[in-house]
């Protein structure tokens, strides 16, 4: 079920035209599971850091996110460094609690569901998605959504 969820949400992103002729001519970088769940870590690690410059770094200058506590689709690295700056005021430290990865050529996926406890105690889980691209020499985020968990 997982993987039919992934399979298909790579291909409507393919369809979308994250996958242009462009990526395809370049020569494909290898990118393991491991190294996919280290682009995690390092996210969390620049969260960790309080510095949005940090974590907006990480994204691709054309990144898409879709945040867990905005409804506003954020599409510049403007627009993500707003998010953050308002998100690591709560010093947020993340945790993966479940995880699917696909690998392809110059992309990777990762998607599950992770939880963020905050300075105050509170914790808020939810579902996301991390597509990385591997462009300008380093790997980046392409596209990131996070959703709150629906209630039961």
């Amino acid at each position: 079920m997982a993987r039919a969820w992934i399979s298909a949400c790579l291909a409507v992103l393919l369809w979308l035209g994250w996958a242009t002729p462009a990526r395809a001519a370049q020569a494909c970088t290898p990118i393991n599971e491991k190294e996919v769940a280290q682009l995690f870590d390092q996210w969390n690690s620049a969260l960790a850091s309080g510095d949005a410059d940090q974590v907006v770094a990480l994204y691709s200058s054309d990144a898409l996110l879709l945040p867990t506590l905005s409804s506003e689709p954020r599409t510049s690295p403007a627009g993500i460094r707003d998010y953050f700056n308002g998100f690591l005021a709560g010093e947020p430290q993340g945790h993966i609690d479940s995880r699917s990865i696909q690998l392809g050529c110059n992309e990777a996926m990762s998607a599950g569901t992770y939880s963020f406890r905050f300075a105050d105690g509170h914790q808020v889980k939810a579902r996301y998605t991390f597509v990385y691209v591997f462009s300008d020499g380093r790997w980046q985020i392409q596209h990131h959504h996070s959703s709150l968990m629906p209630s039961a």
